[in-house]
């Protein structure tokens, strides 16, 4: 299945101004919301197909040595980023957050669905400083919509986030410690990239 790209996607590819819409979870945990905020999605999502160094990995899991399914690629501080659109993305998120997360935005970690078979377990993002302090990990989603689901890691309802052709998710406060988040597999999904900005430290 291929990627269906906006026929309303604006010409200049950067992001629109952060108007974020928030829902406090539990444990000092909170979601923001900004639907359609990277504008020209359709480019940004073409050239990072295109031209990220896209990686497949394989993992121990119990008793077996499994393919990761989905690929990958990461950005460390300082490496130049696929597309200016990104970089203005990153500054714009660091202008926005950082009264709140005290620092910067550095990296980017970059996930490629090729279809809804791909996917990612339940998880938080707890190697580094992210299992001891509040942090932030914003997500720019590009390409076919997939849902981010969200649980409370000591039990109790999950919540589902549905990721659109340029939306952007941030997970805050205490999200990664307190609670977990997954992709599941869909099954009928197209193309979907995910570009994960984090601080420095926070994997």
């Amino acid at each position: 299945m291929e990627f269906q790209s906006t026929l309303f996607a604006p010409a200049e590819p950067g992001p629109e101004a952060l108007r974020p819409t928030r829902r406090q979870l539990t444990a000092g945990a909170w979601v923001d919301v900004q639907r359609e905020w990277l504008g020209g999605a359709d480019e940004v999502f073409a050239n990072m197909v295109a031209e990220v160094p896209w990686r497949a990995e394989r993992r121990e899991m119990y008793d077996a040595v499994v393919d990761v399914p989905r690929l990958l690629h990461h950005y460390g501080a300082g490496a130049p980023l696929p597309h200016p659109a990104l970089v203005e993305a990153r500054e714009a998120l660091t202008a926005h957050y950082r009264p709140e997360l005290g620092e910067e935005f550095t990296t980017a970690g970059c996930c490629f669905y090729r279809d809804g078979r791909d996917s990612v377990a339940w998880h938080g993002d707890r190697i580094g400083r992210g299992r001891s302090q509040d942090t932030m990990v914003a997500i720019v989603s590009l390409g076919d919509p997939r849902r981010l689901m969200l649980r409370p890691r000591r039990g109790g309802e999950s919540i589902a986030v549905t990721m659109g052709h340029g939306d952007l998710v941030v997970m805050g406060g205490s999200c990664q410690r307190t609670w977990e988040h997954a992709v599941p597999k869909q099954a009928h999904a197209g193309p979907r990239i995910s570009v994960q900005f984090r601080p420095r430290g926070v994997l």
